[in-house]
């Protein structure tokens, strides 16, 4: 709820969408006196879906606010099972809706779906190796808690590894676990047509894939002609759909990162529908 405040102060009316029941309920209850007036209601959706949401049909909106990725108070309550601290569950499932956790995928996936998985959402380097080693163990013992994940990248990049090594691992099995990239990519086209001529669409990512999924959008809405290069005659739209804001994406500054360390990785970029 914090950018949903920061917003309702400058006297924006707000629909919020989270697909956590936790984070839907949290919000209702820090901002019931907006919600009360009626300049404030949460929904628990995911924003891909937003034309399956019947309290949404047919909305417009003056802008849009898309805060990619876990929550702290996710990260923060162990039961969630989306740290790499001792003991915790690997379940990294931002909706109950969802069936398969992060022990299922660990303990079901072919090696090659794991490799493709550390490989292409955390650039891990023996992301081969660490498939296979995973794939060795859960035939003695499933896994289940943190520990089990931490062991086997120890096993493949050496007994020194730490956090920096767990992190983009276990981010990429949260990716894994929730479909996050894919729903961008199909929630981002469907975002861009509920905004009112004028309305701008604002994305914050955390994830470099992510973030290139939001910038070729934002680059081809911007573009002309998206016609192949050595097509004679254009036969698209033949005009942009608006214009990118950001050339650019925008970092947080020192003073940022002071208040909020977790906002290190986070990209910034932002969009404007043509008038």
């Amino acid at each position: 709820g914090g950018h949903a405040l920061a917003l309702l102060e400058r006297g924006v009316r707000v629909t919020g969408l989270d697909r956590d029941p936790v984070a839907v309920a949290a919000a209702t209850s820090a901002l019931a006196s907006f919600a009360a007036a009626g300049w404030f209601r949460a929904l628990q959706a995911n924003f891909a879906d937003i034309d399956s949401v019947p309290e949404l049909a047919g909305e417009r909106y003056g802008g849009i606010l898309l805060d990619l990725g876990v929550s702290s108070h996710q990260l923060d309550d162990p039961v969630r099972g989306f740290t790499f601290r001792p003991g915790a569950p690997l379940d990294m499932r931002m909706s109950p809706e969802l069936v398969r956790d992060a022990a299922a995928i660990l303990n079901e996936a072919t090696e090659l779906e794991l490799t493709l998985i550390f490989k292409e959402y955390a650039d891990f380097p023996r992301a081969g190796r660490l498939a296979r080693e995973i794939v060795r163990r859960r035939v003695r013992k499933p896994f289940a808690v943190s520990d089990d994940l931490v062991a086997a990248i120890r096993q493949v990049s050496g007994p020194r590894s730490g956090p920096a090594d767990f992190a983009p691992v276990f981010q990429a099995l949260r990716i894994a676990v929730n479909d996050e990239i894919a729903a961008l990519e199909r929630s981002l086209p469907r975002l861009r047509d509920r905004l009112y001529e004028g309305g701008r669409m604002v994305v914050i990512a955390y994830h470099s894939g992510e973030d290139r999924v939001v910038k070729s959008a934002f680059r081809e809405w911007s573009a002309a002609c998206i016609c192949p290069p050595r097509q004679p005659v254009c036969t698209c739209r033949g005009r942009p759909l608006g214009r990118t804001l950001t050339r650019k994406a925008v970092l947080p500054d020192a003073e940022e990162l002071a208040a909020n360390p977790r906002a290190r990785s986070a990209r910034l970029r932002a969009w404007e529908r043509a008038a």
